[in-house]
C-alpha cells in the first residue's frame, strides 16, 4: 500500500528556484510531502551572501536535505562536493531526479537517518546545513555528533529554527550571523577561534 507521502507526491508538488550560479533561475520540481519546508529565496540569498566565496570548492553537508534547495544552491555556486541526506524515500527520489536534470555530478544523495549516519565513519566538511523538521528537537542531538569530528577547522554551520524559540549553541561554538524572516530565524555559526570569540553576532 502506498504511503501518505507517496500519494501526495503522485498528485504533484511545487518547485524551488536556484537563485545564482551555474544553474541560475532553474526551477526544480519538489514532491508534495507533509512537513517539507524549503528555505525561501530571501533566506538563501542572505545565507550565501554571508558565506561569500567560502562556498567555492567547499565540501558541503546538507543533513536534512528535503527539497535540496540549500544543497543545490551551494553546488550551483561552485561547491566542490555536496552530500545530501534525507530519510524520506519519496523526497530522495525527488532529489535524485533534480540531480539528474542538472547533471549535478558533484552531488551525492544518501537515504539515511541523519542521527544514525553521523555515528558512522567521520569525514570533515567546510559547510554544514542544518534545517531539520521543526518540532522534533533535533538540533541539540546533531550538535553533539557534529562536534565529534565532522567539522573542518574553519567550518561553518547554517541553522534554521522557528521564530520565537531560543537557540542554544554548544559552548565551543560562536554565533557569527543571525537574522529573522517570516516565521523562521536563521544563523551562521562556527567553532570558536581566538578571533571569533571576540565578536558579537551580526545581522
Amino acid at each position: 500500500m502506498a504511503s501518505a507521502d507517496a500519494k501526495r507526491a503522485a498528485r504533484g508538488g511545487g518547485s524551488v528556484r536556484i537563485i545564482s550560479g551555474e544553474w541560475r533561475s532553474r526551477r526544480l520540481q519538489v514532491p508534495d510531502i507533509e512537513g517539507l519546508r524549503p528555505s525561501g529565496d530571501r533566506i538563501r540569498e542572505t545565507l550565501f551572501s554571508w558565506l561569500g566565496t567560502e562556498v567555492v570548492g567547499a565540501r558541503c553537508l546538507d543533513l536534512f536535505a528535503g527539497t535540496g534547495a540549500l544543497g543545490f544552491e551551494a553546488a550551483s555556486r561552485g561547491a566542490g562536493e555536496v552530500v545530501m541526506l534525507e530519510r524520506s524515500a519519496v523526497a530522495v527520489a525527488g532529489l535524485r531526479a533534480s540531480a539528474d536534470t542538472l547533471q549535478a555530478t558533484q552531488v551525492e544523495i544518501i537515504q539515511a537517518d541523519a542521527l544514525l549516519w553521523l555515528q558512522g565513519e567521520k569525514s570533515r566538511f567546510d559547510v554544514v546545513f542544518l534545517d531539520p523538521p521543526f518540532g522534533e528537537d533535533l538540533l541539540q542531538k546533531v550538535y553533539r555528533l557534529l562536534d565529534a569530528g565532522w567539522l573542518a577547522p574553519r567550518g561553518r554551520v547554517y541553522l534554521e529554527w522557528p521564530r520565537g524559540e531560543e537557540l542554544r549553541l554548544p559552548a565551543a561554538w560562536v554565533m557569527e550571523r543571525t537574522k529573522q524572516a517570516g516565521r523562521v530565524q536563521f544563523a551562521l555559526a562556527a567553532p570558536k577561534t581566538q578571533d571569533s570569540a571576540q565578536h558579537s553576532p551580526k545581522e
